[in-house]
């Protein structure tokens, strides 16, 4: 499979060890995900989209509350990110011309430390997904689109809600993902990774 470049953070894990310590026991808590659609999308992606991301990043007891910008100009949050997609968010059989270098996704960062703002490309996950698309997986492309989406924000939302822009070397977190990986049947957080989203909110 060809891996794509999936996120602009490119940082080194490093290895740890050591004897374990006990498990940290923090009580769920809840983000809002702030989303701003630029371009056009599909309501069957959406819907996908928001469910992939809320899966993967539950597992690490943060639960996602969905919000669309126009619905949250008055509202205020204890805690959110902002998650803006760009491009068309839906499946379409025939390839755009268009360039198709650089991230699937990106996360700000300000004077090195990383902001609760995040950037999708909606063509190139697309793209992305196409690729890796075969037989019936063409019936389903808005669905597999959404899986893919939801994947991309989960990365990114890891860097967020970690303050890191440190990757994995397996699960969602991986700096690099093929087009087949990101509509694969799962791919979850990793362990690592949880244990960092429990770490974050237990220091807090």
């Amino acid at each position: 499979m060809r891996p794509v470049f999936y996120c602009a953070f490119w940082l080194t894990a490093l290895a740890l060890t050591g004897v374990a310590a006990p498990p940290i026991v923090v009580p769920p808590s809840d983000v809002t995900v702030i989303v701003d659609i630029k371009g056009t999308y599909s309501q069957v992606a959406y819907r996908e989209m928001t469910r992939e991301a809320a899966q993967i990043i539950e597992a690490s007891g943060v639960h996602l509350d969905w919000r669309m910008r126009s619905e949250s100009m008055n509202a205020t949050f204890n805690d959110l990110v902002v998650m803006t997609f760009k491009g068309s968010c839906s499946f379409d059989p025939a390839p755009p011309l268009y360039d198709e270098l650089g991230p699937l996704a990106v996360t700000r960062t300000s004077n090195g430390e990383v902001q609760p703002f995040g950037e999708v490309n909606c063509d190139r996950v697309v793209n992305s997904v196409r690729g890796a698309m075969f037989g019936s997986d063409y019936s389903k492309g808005d669905m597999l689109v959404g899986r893919a989406l939801g994947r991309v924000v989960a990365h990114e939302l890891v860097h967020m809600l970690t303050k890191s822009g440190q990757h994995a070397h397996e699960g969602v977190q991986k700096a690099a993902l093929s087009g087949r990986q990101l509509i694969s049947a799962s791919l979850p957080l990793s362990a690592m990774d949880i244990d960092r989203l429990i770490a974050e909110r237990h220091s807090r």
